[in-house]
């Protein structure tokens, strides 16, 4: 999970394609929302986890020509086209997207796709999917509702269904949007307590989650 807003070139999109890759490379499969920002990144990095690290580097270089789909969606969507046809046999991931955001288009790097009208009902179907857990990276209200219904789940979850949940970005979640304090004080004395994670590089979230 995380914000539509990051643009192509910034370190934001760059690190949610790195939890992509790294979660591809570590058997994982990722899904996503499906849309642009880092549910983009994340499905081109697992899209393209078996490429080496350095051209890697390239292709997301070569996004940044373009930051984002607006004033042109075509632009946009050309330049993540022409990344797959430059590597046609990517790693298959998930991305969801919904009608509501309508505004917002899907992101190419999705190999495969299930697209709903009720928002709610793909949120719903995003946490049954994402059995392994959760990484949620910096957002704004759209994760911020993300992470409350998780939590909600695992508030109330037999222990055997609570899935681990990561917010990754310490100033982002403790200051900009401080959902790690409601979070924490929700999981304090419960059994998702040991489930909840607060990290600041997506390299620290793999770890936590391959110790599951």
């Amino acid at each position: 999970m995380g914000g539509h807003a990051a643009q192509r070139g910034t370190p934001e999109f760059a690190a949610a394609g790195t939890l992509g890759r790294l979660l591809a490379r570590s058997g994982h499969i990722v899904a996503t929302g499906g849309g642009p920002g880092a549910m983009e990144a994340a499905n081109m990095g697992a899209y393209l986890s078996d490429i080496p690290e350095a051209t890697f580097g390239k292709e997301l270089a070569s996004m940044a020509v373009v930051p984002g789909y607006r004033p042109s969606v075509s632009a946009w969507a050309r330049v993540a086209a022409a990344v797959v046809e430059r590597h046609p046999d990517g790693t298959p991931s998930l991305g969801i997207p919904t009608w509501f955001y309508g505004h917002e288009p899907p992101n190419y790097f999705a190999t495969h796709i299930a697209k709903y009208f009720a928002n709610a009902i793909r949120e719903a179907i995003l946490l049954e999917l994402c059995d392994g857990g959760i990484v949620f990276l910096p957002g704004s209200a759209g994760t911020v509702q993300e992470i409350f219904q998780d939590a909600c789940e695992n508030y109330y979850g037999a222990p055997e269904t609570i899935k681990p949940m990561i917010l990754v970005g310490r100033a982002h979640w403790q200051e900009r949007y401080p959902a790690w304090q409601l979070l924490a004080g929700l999981a304090e004395g419960r059994e998702m307590a040991a489930k909840v994670h607060l990290v600041d590089t997506v390299e620290e979230a793999l770890q936590i989650l391959e110790a599951y």
